[in-house]
């Protein structure tokens, strides 16, 4: 059986730029790539960043049980992982890393115990999160207050993950994550 990293935070705390710099520094992970009924963003690709699949196609995967967790995020709009996927990296021999929801992660947690280890990151504050999520302009006013009510209520979650790595500084977030990383595939 192999191990899973996960990786959780509310959005705009740094989590996706902590797992792609693991990902360019430990050869033995693979990112698990979620599915979603969002529209891609930029330049996000099917396939790489999401598998980007209908509402419907979505609904009808969670009735074959197809994936390990999933979760309505935001109203209409589902993220999940599928069991192929963790599989499919398995196969090649590699520890799974995931880029999830505080709740998704929290439940990957809970159905592989030991397999895998849990880390929530933590912004300096619920300020600095604002700034950051404000200052991508990727969201219209309503979706942001939506994402700073999701954020406020998931750093509450914080201690039920196995480490809580503070993302104060960049730099020496990523080194500390590196090192509990290599530590727990080891």
């Amino acid at each position: 059986m192999g191990k899973l990293v996960i990786f959780s935070a509310p959005s705009g705390a740094g989590k996706t730029t902590i797992v792609h710099h693991l990902l360019s520094k430990i050869p033995q992970l693979e990112f698990s790539i979620s599915a979603t009924t969002r529209e891609a963003r930029g330049e996000e690709q099917h396939g790489k960043d999401y598998y980007f699949i209908s509402k419907e196609e979505f609904l009808h995967r969670i009735a074959k049980k197809q994936f390990v967790e999933f979760e309505e995020v935001y109203t209409g709009t589902f993220y999940g992982t599928l069991r192929e996927e963790i599989e499919r990296i398995w196969a090649k021999g590699k520890t799974v890393i995931f880029d999830i929801d505080v709740e998704g992660g929290l439940h990957l947690k809970r159905k592989y115990q030991d397999q895998a280890l849990a880390i929530f990151v933590q912004p300096p504050s619920l300020e600095v999160l604002k700034e950051r999520l404000s200052g991508r302009g990727t969201d219209s006013p309503q979706k942001l207050l939506e994402r700073f009510a999701k954020a406020e209520k998931e750093l509450n979650y914080a201690p039920k993950f196995d480490v809580i790595l503070k993302n104060y500084e960049l730099q020496v977030a990523c080194d500390e994550a590196e090192k509990l990383v290599t530590d727990f595939i080891s």
